[in-house]
C-alpha cells in the first residue's frame, strides 16, 4: 500500500506530539486491529493488550518513525509480528516446538485473507449501522440470526411482503455502497450465499 498525503500529515502530527493526531490513529485503527489480533490469537483481552501495547510503543517512538509503507500497512504488520511472536512463545511453552513457521507462504495469505476479511467486515458493518431502524432490526435477524422471513414477521407484527421489501433494501443498499469495492463484491455475494 502506498504511502498518502494523509499519512504524511498524520504522522507529521504524531511526530510533532499532537494529541489530535494520536487520537485520531486510535480511533481509526484500534477496532478493527483488534479484530484481527483475536483472528490470529483467539482471545479477545490477549488482542486488546497487545494493540494497546502497539499504540503505546507507537507513542514512545513517534519521534524516530520511518515508515515507507501507508500507517496502516505498518500498523497491520506490527500487530501481525506481535501475534506470531505471541503464538510463537505459546507454542514453545507448550511443546517446545518452534517448527510451526515452516509454511511461510500460507502464513503470509493467511494473513492477508485474515486483513481483507476484516476490512471487508468493517464496510458491510459501516453499511448495515446506517440503515434506517427498522430495516436494520430485520436485516440483522435475517443475515445475522438466521430468522426467516415469516419469524421476522410474526416477531415484529409486520406483514412478509414488508419483511422481504426492508430485507431488499438493506441489500440494494449495500450493492450500492459497495459496488466500487471488487474484493468487497465478491466477499458480499459469498456472504449472501451461505
Amino acid at each position: 500500500m502506498a504511502y498518502t498525503g494523509d499519512d504524511k500529515i498524520l504522522l507529521d502530527g504524531l511526530k510533532s506530539g499532537l494529541e489530535e493526531s494520536y487520537e485520531k490513529l486510535f480511533m481509526t485503527y484500534y477496532a478493527q486491529l483488534v479484530v484481527f489480533a483475536q483472528k490470529m490469537l483467539g482471545d479477545e483481552d490477549l488482542s486488546r493488550d497487545m494493540v494497546q501495547d502497539v499504540f503505546v510503543m507507537f507513542y514512545e517512538k513517534r519521534k524516530e518513525l520511518n515508515i515507507h509503507t501507508s500507517l496502516k500497512s505498518h500498523l497491520y504488520q506490527t500487530v501481525r509480528n506481535r501475534c506470531l511472536n505471541q503464538i510463537k512463545r505459546t507454542q514453545i511453552r507448550r511443546d517446545h516446538h518452534a517448527d510451526m513457521f515452516v509454511d511461510k507462504k500460507r502464513q503470509e495469505a493467511e494473513f492477508e485473507d485474515k486483513m481483507l476479511e476484516t476490512e471487508l467486515e468493517a464496510r458491510i458493518f459501516n453499511v448495515v449501522v446506517s440503515l434506517p431502524k427498522q430495516c436494520r432490526r430485520i436485516f440483522e435477524m435475517s443475515r445475522y440470526e438466521g430468522v426467516t422471513n415469516q419469524e421476522i414477521a410474526d416477531k415484529l407484527s409486520l406483514s412478509k411482503r414488508t419483511v422481504e421489501t426492508q430485507i431488499s433494501k438493506a441489500l440494494k443498499r449495500l450493492r450500492n455502497k459497495l459496488k466500487d469495492h471488487v474484493d468487497v463484491a465478491l466477499f458480499f455475494v459469498l456472504w449472501l450465499m451461505s
